[in-house]
């Protein structure tokens, strides 16, 4: 009987889970980084910077799929942080057409 309420409870715990501001700052590091790689801007780019462009590019990326009507709440953290991912190439990108960096 405890072993049923309990494993109901993880699961309804776990079906309303969001993460936290910290695990955001984690997703958001990590996309950073990668993106950063991908893009060729990593040399350039500390720490800081890939957090926040990882951020940011969550930011955008979860901007433009609600424009298409995409709910990311239901596919958990990996949805989540291939949008960040995705956001922050895309970012990056944007930010070496204006400035005219090659990497």
């Amino acid at each position: 009987m405890i072993t049923q309420y309990t494993a109901d409870t993880v699961m309804l715990a776990s079906k309303n889970f969001s993460p936290g501001w910290f695990a955001w700052i984690i997703i958001g590091g990590l996309a950073g980084w990668i993106a950063s790689k991908i893009m060729g801007t990593d040399k350039s780019q500390g720490i800081i910077l890939n957090v926040v462009v990882g951020c940011v590019g969550g930011w955008l990326g979860g901007y433009v799929l609600r424009l298409f009507d995409v709910q990311t709440g239901g596919f958990g953290w990996f949805l989540t942080f291939v949008t960040a991912l995705v956001g922050a190439c895309i970012l990056l990108f944007v930010v070496k057409l204006v400035t005219g960096r090659k990497g």
